[in-house]
């Protein structure tokens, strides 16, 4: 991601744990403010997002059981980037898993900063179209509890305003899909 990089000095690393999906650290830091002080954060590869349109016009989502929330929360496809992959390789593999559709056709959404008060996860949002619906679609990871719903660009836009549970990627990836979904932009 392009940034106007300012890393903090490193002045102690007080926890480090290594976890499945995300590392977690605690450091002592000094700003380029020069303040100093102990943060904690969570270092994560990344996570692809699809925005999945089928010729229809019907947006393709899952409802996701998660743990952390202890319920199901409505999202767009997504997964986290492996160690040297491309992002949208992940998307492309994430979207047949979690749906059991295949996009012949991706473009690139944006990409932004999910939670950066404690975590690096950048998010990469792909909008995919020319949608084909897989005869026999991978299976699931063991622990992924998953439907997959279709909305309207419409529905799902008042679903979100009505406060229903869906995940702050889902909702940033839909205002940068907006113009494309609403039909006041053509495809490039």
């Amino acid at each position: 991601m392009p940034l106007g990089r300012e890393l903090p000095q490193l002045l102690k690393q007080s926890l480090f744990y290594r976890g499945r999906k995300f590392d977690f650290e605690v450091n002592r830091l000094r700003l380029p403010n020069k303040s100093e002080g102990e943060w904690e954060c969570i270092r994560h590869p990344g996570g692809a997002l699809a925005v999945p349109i089928t010729p229809e016009g019907k947006l393709v989502l899952v409802r996701q059981y998660r743990f952390a929330v202890g319920g199901r929360l409505l999202e767009f496809p997504a997964g986290t980037v492996e160690a040297n992959e491309d992002p949208l390789d992940t998307v492309k593999r994430e979207i047949e898993e979690e749906t059991g559709y295949r996009a012949h056709k991706w473009q690139t959404l944006g990409e932004f900063f999910i939670a950066p008060g404690y975590s690096d996860e950048v998010i990469y949002a792909f909008l995919a179209q020319d949608l084909e619906k897989l005869e026999t679609p991978p299976a699931q990871e063991e622990d992924e509890d998953i439907e997959t719903v279709l909305l309207t660009p419409q529905e799902l836009e008042k679903a979100i305003l009505q406060g229903e549970p869906i995940d702050a990627k889902s909702i940033s990836s839909f205002f940068l899909a907006r113009n494309f979904l609403l039909g006041d932009k053509k495809d490039k």
